[in-house]
C-alpha cells in the first residue's frame, strides 16, 4: 500500500470493526486523507439495514401476581427467545453494515449509556435504545443525553420509577454525573447528586403511555446543584450539566480513548472540548478534529481489538457468516463482551482486560479455527476448483472455547451444550463451535491475490511479529500473528 492507503487502512481499522475489507480502503484511497475522514464522517448511516425482529412476546406487557406460575414461565421463556434474537439481529447488523462507523459508535454509546437485558427484561426497550444510540451516533450529545434521561429502557434499568418526593432514589442522578456527564470523581458530591435526585422525582415509565411526569410525586421545593439553586426539575438538572466544562472534556477524553490512546493529551483535550461545547455539543466536528489529529494518525497497532470488532471484522474481511448470528452473542460473551448484557452500570473497561487470561485463550481459539478453515480454502484453491475445500468449507476445527453461560429466563432456548455453529448440538458438547457456514470465494481469491506485503499491510495495523502456526496457511498466519489482535 502506498502512505495513503496506509493511513486510510489505519482510519477504517480505528473507525469501523477493527479489520477493513480491500474494497473499503479502495473506495477511499483515490483522495487524500482529510477527504476520506470527511468522506467517513459524511455517509455515515442513522438506520439499520436489517429488517427488526419479530417478537414472540410485543410490548412491555408485565407479569402480574394474578398470572399462575406456568404463565408468568411462558412470558419470561418468549422474552428470552426475543432477548436472543435481539442480539442476533445486532450481530447480523454488524457483520451487513454499510457504515463500520456507525456500529462503532453504537457499541460506543451503548457502552456509555448501559442497560442490559438482565435488568430490565423487555427485550424491545433495548432495540428501542438502540435504535436511539444509531439516530444520534455522530449527531448532537445534547439532544442524545436529553433523550436518554426519558428512554424506557434507561428509566427501568436505573430505577426511575422508584423516585419519588417522599422517597428519592439516587440511581440515574449518580450515573448521570459519574459516568454520562461529568466523570467519577469531578466536580460534583454526594449533596450534588441527593439534590438532583430530588429534581428528577416524578419522572415515570409507563408501558400504556411511555415516560411521563407525574407532578403529584414530584419534589417541587428548591435544591442547590453544582453551586446553583431553584426549584429544578430533570430537565435544568441535564441542561445545568451541559454547561459545565467538565461534561465536554469528559466526553472528548472518552472519545480520544476510543480512537487514539489510553492517555489523552490533556492540552489538546481542553482545546478540542471548548470547540465541542462551543458548536452546542455536535459530534461529528469534535470527532473529525481528533481522527485528523497527528496523535490519531500516529497510533498505530497501540489499542486491542475488542470482541465485537475482533469477531465482526475477521467475519466481515472474508464476507464469511455463520449459521446462525445469535451464536456470536455466545462468543462475544465467551471473549468478555455480551452485547446489551454489559457487566455493570459502568460498562466493559476494555483496553488491556480484553486479552486478560481468561479471553486471550478464546480470542486465541476462534482465530486458530478461522485460519484453519482458510488454509482448508487455500490447499483446495492450490489443488484445483474440484476440491471440496475449495468448493464449501463446511466446519471450523473444534478449538476448545469456554462453554456459554446461560441466563435464567432471558437466555431460554440457547441451551449450554449447544453446537453454536447451527444452534442444534447433540447435548454433549461443552464448546461451541462457531463455522463460517457462507464463505466469499471471491472476496477470499482477492486477499489471495495480494503479495505477501500487501496482505499483511491490509490485514495488520503493524508488520507482523511471525511465528504463527504454519498449518494455518499464508492468510490464516496473519490472523494468527499478535498483530492482528490490535489496530
Amino acid at each position: 500500500m502506498t502512505p495513503n492507503e496506509l493511513e486510510i487502512r489505519h482510519l477504517l481499522a480505528r473507525t469501523g470493526l477493527g479489520a477493513p475489507t480491500r474494497p473499503e480502503v479502495d473506495a477511499l484511497r483515490r483522495i487524500s486523507y482529510p477527504d476520506a475522514v470527511r468522506t467517513l464522517l459524511a455517509t455515515a448511516g442513522t438506520r439499520p439495514t436489517t429488517a427488526a425482529p419479530e417478537w414472540h412476546f410485543p410490548g412491555p406487557g408485565a407479569v402480574t401476581p394474578q398470572m399462575t406460575r406456568e404463565e408468568r414461565q411462558a412470558i419470561q421463556r418468549l422474552r428470552g427467545m426475543d432477548g436472543n434474537a435481539l442480539k442476533g439481529w445486532w450481530w447480523t447488523e454488524l457483520l451487513s453494515t454499510p457504515s463500520p462507523l456507525t456500529e462503532h459508535m453504537v457499541v460506543f454509546w451503548h457502552n456509555h449509556f448501559t442497560s442490559s437485558l438482565r435488568k430490565v427484561k423487555l427485550p424491545d426497550l433495548l432495540y428501542q435504545q438502540n435504535a436511539l444510540y444509531r439516530d444520534h451516533a455522530l449527531g448532537n450529545f445534547a439532544i442524545m443525553l436529553r433523550s436518554v434521561a426519558r428512554d424506557p429502557a434507561m428509566m427501568v434499568y436505573l430505577d426511575t420509577n422508584d423516585n419519588r418526593a417522599a422517597a428519592p432514589n439516587e440511581n440515574f442522578a449518580r450515573e448521570l454525573m459519574e459516568l454520562f456527564t461529568l466523570g467519577e470523581g469531578h466536580g460534583y458530591t454526594e449533596a450534588d447528586i441527593r439534590e438532583a435526585a430530588r429534581a428528577f422525582t416524578g419522572w415515570r415509565y409507563r408501558p400504556a403511555s411511555g415516560p411521563v411526569f407525574e407532578r403529584r410525586v414530584h419534589d417541587s421545593g428548591q435544591k442547590t446543584v453544582l453551586g446553583q439553586t431553584g426549584a429544578f426539575t430533570g430537565d435544568d438538572i441535564v441542561d445545568i450539566l451541559l454547561r459545565h466544562p467538565r461534561t465536554a472534556e469528559f466526553i472528548t477524553e472518552k472519545l480520544w480513548r476510543e480512537f487514539i490512546s489510553a492517555d489523552p493529551d490533556a492540552d489538546l483535550v481542553r482545546r478540542l472540548a471548548a470547540q465541542f461545547r462551543d458548536s452546542g455539543y455536535e459530534l461529528k466536528p469534535l470527532v473529525e478534529s481528533l481522527l485528523l489529529s497527528d496523535a490519531f494518525r500516529a497510533a498505530r497497532g497501540t489499542l486491542v481489538k475488542s470482541p465485537v470488532e475482533l469477531i465482526a471484522g475477521t467475519f466481515r474481511a472474508f464476507g464469511a457468516a455463520p449459521r446462525d448470528p445469535r451464536v456470536l452473542s455466545v462468543l462475544g460473551r465467551s471473549m468478555g463482551q455480551d452485547l446489551f448484557d454489559p457487566p455493570n452500570v459502568k460498562g466493559w473497561p476494555g483496553g488491556l482486560e480484553w486479552v486478560d487470561t481468561a479471553n486471550l485463550p478464546v480470542r486465541h481459539a476462534f482465530l486458530y479455527g478461522a485460519a484453519q478453515t482458510l488454509a482448508l480454502v487455500e490447499t483446495g484453491a492450490r489443488q484445483g476448483p474440484g476440491a471440496r475445500a475449495a468448493g464449501r468449507p463446511k466446519r471450523l476445527p473444534e478449538a476448545p472455547m469456554p462453554p456459554p453461560t446461560v441466563e435464567p429466563g432471558m437466555d431460554a432456548g440457547m441451551d449450554a451444550g449447544m453446537d453454536a455453529g447451527g444452534m442444534a448440538g447433540d447435548g454433549q458438547s461443552t464448546a461451541p463451535r462457531v463455522t463460517f457456514a457462507r464463505l466469499d470465494l471471491d472476496e477470499y481469491r482477492a486477499l489471495a491475490a495480494l503479495n505477501d506485503i500487501e496482505l499483511a499491510h491490509l490485514l495488520l495495523p503493524v508488520p507482523p511479529v511471525g511465528g504463527a502456526d504454519a498449518v494455518a496457511g499464508r492468510i490464516g498466519s496473519l490472523l494468527l500473528d499478535p498483530a492482528y489482535q490490535l489496530k
